[in-house]
């Protein structure tokens, strides 16, 4: 399936703000792909795609990920949100007709992240933090940041800012963060 069959049949899934934020998720991963040597295509439809779970709410999430065959850990069955990755991940071979590993694992690990993440899995869960549309304190430091230094280096700001803000809500930090973190830390 073309490019444009997968931006029309998003559009037609998801609310307007979301496919805004899919749109913007997609161009800034391919800004940052052009930066790193990263496929940029790939980038592009990851990142379109990467919400496409969002078309579910978040009372549908656990069911969603059960009819997926999807492992559900203490804190995604507490916080649901937190499927929507994984759900999107197995979603866009029958729906968008997207057959490619490393897109599946770079929406599969856009949320949370993991450890031992490709560039492309760095470069969705980074461009889903800095899109254009995303305002939050902090965002503009982490956008120049994206556009100066290495992407390891990125990646860690994004993760330890990501922790930082759960934790301030005073909410479950997903363990796979704290794993994707360490491991970036100890590859120093």
């Amino acid at each position: 399936m073309t490019i444009e069959y997968m931006r029309r049949e998003l559009q037609q899934r998801l609310k307007r703000n979301r496919f805004a934020h899919s749109v913007g998720v997609a161009y800034t991963a391919v800004k940052l792909a052009e930066r790193f040597g990263v496929d940029e295509e790939k980038a592009y439809i990851a990142g379109l795609l990467h919400d496409c779970a969002r078309e579910y709410e978040n009372d549908e999430m656990l069911d969603q990920a059960i009819r997926w065959g999807i492992e559900i850990n203490y804190v995604e069955r507490e916080m649901p949100i937190l499927l929507h990755p994984y759900i999107g991940a197995k979603m866009i071979r029958p729906i968008y007709g997207v057959r490619d590993a490393e897109i599946e694992q770079a929406i599969w690990r856009h949320t949370v992240g993991a450890i031992d993440m490709t560039p492309l899995d760095k470069i969705i869960y980074i461009a889903d933090m800095i899109e254009p549309n995303r305002t939050y304190p902090g965002v503009e430091e982490l956008r120049n940041l994206a556009e100066t230094a290495e992407l390891d280096e990125i990646m860690l700001t994004a993760l330890s800012e990501s922790i930082i803000f759960v934790v301030r809500k005073n909410s479950l930090v997903h363990p796979k963060t704290i794993s994707a973190r360490n491991f970036l830390l100890l590859q120093k």
